[in-house]
């Protein structure tokens, strides 16, 4: 192990950061990783737009994050015939570091089993010829992970977050859609094929709207990014009377989660009471939450959660409502302090795992 130790010192790969705390005797030294030891793209793509950045082993950002307006589709070669032309852009904007990059983690909605690189909701090919996985790894010629946009935001709060040094958290990212990430026992849980943590797809209203998965009356169709947009709009073309009547006649046909928390924030009545609705509907869902997983701390993150009182006073009031008081005051809600680039963070810090694990495996198995 020392000889190990000290081979990564002479080849630049860790160094000395600092001395431990002592248990009997001297103080440990300890090591970690050197900054842009090795580099990996992360791609967060979302139902309207893609971010792209590139990031190094300790997770510092080397590239600005790109942000492109591109819906995602269920057909992959129109998608990828503007995404991979705009990848192989970001590669060759780090010159300096381009022999690097050891890999590329795309991250995105929908059912995405990350062992078979496949995504079953999105990016279909139709003539099942590869998996998602592989059609990248061949546009690229990089190894890539294909991962639930789910996990990205829980890893970044349990590395980095909130969630850090914590045993039992739920993450829920309250986006466009609804997703939930699952940390019991001090590890991320992720189901047996990955697909742990569909809460927006919990049946919740009966005979409700009908859900883009197929289903009436989801969780989704009430308390997501998604329904906020579409109830506001309705609203607005019934003649409701908002400052988001100033927005553009493009900007009416999909309002944005931000401009209904901006004109909240300026005392708007209208917005205050479309996110006090999405609030307390997310609070019943909690509620069943809360009493199955006994959780000590839920984090909120994604385009709502930046409406924080907003939407957390009346999401309270429904805990208060539907929950357990025994239960309920175990646990502490609070909203994300990472940013909204928190769930690249949470990709290029699995990633940098798994694609170093990879090569060491490999490098192991050549050696005998």
């Amino acid at each position: 192990m020392l000889k190990l130790l000290a081979d990564l010192v002479s080849i630049g790969w860790i160094e000395k950061s600092g001395t431990g705390a002592s248990i009997g005797g001297r103080r440990p030294d300890l090591y970690a990783l050197r900054d842009e030891r090795a580099l990996i793209i992360c791609v967060d793509i979302e139902l309207f737009s893609t971010k792209i950045a590139v990031l190094d082993n300790n997770c510092n950002f080397i590239s600005e994050v790109k942000t492109v307006s591109l819906p995602i589709s269920k057909n992959r070669s129109d998608f990828f015939s503007v995404l991979v032309p705009l990848l192989q852009e970001s590669i060759e904007s780090v010159p300096a570091f381009k022999s690097k990059i050891i890999g590329c983690y795309v991250g995105m909605p929908g059912l995405v089993n990350t062992e078979k690189g496949e995504n079953y909701s999105y990016l279909i090919d139709d003539q099942g010829n590869s998996s998602l996985a592989e059609a990248f790894e061949k546009a690229l010629s990089l190894p890539v992970i294909v991962q639930n946009d789910m996990a990205g935001s829980t890893i970044a709060e349990f590395r980095h977050g909130l969630a850090k040094g914590k045993k039992n958290t739920l993450v829920l990212l309250m986006d466009w859609g609804v997703g939930l990430g699952i940390i019991m026992d001090g590890k991320l849980r992720r189901g047996a094929t990955g697909f742990s943590g569909e809460f927006g797809h919990i049946p919740f209203v009966e005979n409700g709207a009908l859900c883009y998965c197929g289903k009436h009356g989801c969780l989704e169709t009430i308390a997501s990014g998604n329904a906020l947009s579409k109830t506001a709009r309705e609203g607005l073309l019934l003649g409701e009377k908002s400052m988001l009547n100033e927005l553009s006649k493009e900007e009416l046909e999909r309002i944005e989660p931000e401009a209904i928390i901006n004109a909240a924030n300026r005392g708007d009545q209208y917005a205050i009471r479309l996110l006090s609705s999405i609030g307390a509907n997310m609070g019943k869902g909690i509620s069943i939450l809360i009493q199955l997983f006994n959780s000590e701390l839920i984090v909120l993150t994604g385009k709502i959660a930046k409406a924080k009182q907003y939407i957390t006073l009346p999401m309270q009031q429904s805990i208060n409502t539907y929950c357990m008081t025994q239960i309920r005051e175990e646990v502490t809600i609070e909203s994300s302090v990472l940013g909204e680039n928190s769930r690249l963070l949470g990709y290029a810090t699995d990633g940098i795992d798994r694609f170093l694990e990879a090569y060491l495996i490999k490098a192991k198995k050549l050696k005998k």
